[in-house]
């Protein structure tokens, strides 16, 4: 019997990497949350990693209504001169949108064990799902922190330097053969009025869905 390759690369990540213990003291577990869509990995090129889910999960990226997370990264890839309408649009575009942690915030800053703890039981394994990908973006410092994380462990150095990101977005940074983007967080009130972090975050979506 022949299997249908199609079927094959066809998968829902909230199936296939789930956190274990749940460890974490400054989170709110009740807004966990790993994408919960079937997605094509063949097709995806571009892995996009947030911050943190919202404490109401009908805000989230793929809630079945429309949502502020959704609202404002249609709104990226629309800055960016793609024709999206919506999080499927951005999806077919080959680009997948995550968080760092998967667990809403319950203060500003989160821990940096708790980043930690969401990098080596999710996050890591979640980007191991996608063997096409060309590259990363890190939409603020929280998925920065974690992507260091990351290579640190399996690099041994971290890829992404200090400093503020308006300073280190130009530089050239990979982890392994994925170019890795360092740029602004697209969610939440404030990207609706920093016109020049939209520029930005534009300009890095742009240039990473270009890489061949």
């Amino acid at each position: 019997m022949h299997l249908d390759v199609k079927v094959l690369s066809l998968m829902r990540p909230d199936k296939l990497v789930k956190c274990p213990d749940f460890p974490c003291h400054d989170v709110n577990k009740k807004s966990y949350v790993v994408p919960n869509i079937e997605v094509d990995v063949n097709k995806i090129k571009v892995f996009m990693i947030s911050e943190a889910p919202p404490d109401n999960l009908a805000n989230y990226f793929y809630a079945p209504k429309k949502s502020f997370y959704a609202e404002t990264t249609v709104q990226a890839f629309s800055d960016a001169g793609f024709n999206v309408a919506n999080m499927k649009d951005v999806l077919n575009l080959g680009d997948y949108v995550t968080t760092a942690i998967k667990c809403g915030k319950t203060a500003y800053a989160i821990a940096s064990q708790t980043i930690d703890n969401c990098s080596v039981r999710i996050l890591e394994n979640e980007l191991n799902l996608f063997p096409k990908l060309k590259a990363v973006l890190l939409m603020g410092d929280t998925a920065i922190k974690a992507m260091n994380l990351i290579a640190q462990r399996n690099m041994g150095r971290r890829i992404i330097p200090s400093g503020s990101t308006y300073k280190i977005r130009k530089g050239k940074y990979f982890f392994k053969q994925l170019r890795v983007f360092p740029s602004y967080l697209q969610t939440g009130k404030s990207y609706l009025i920093e016109k020049s972090k939209r520029k930005m975050i534009a300009e890095d979506i742009k240039t990473a869905l270009e890489l061949h």
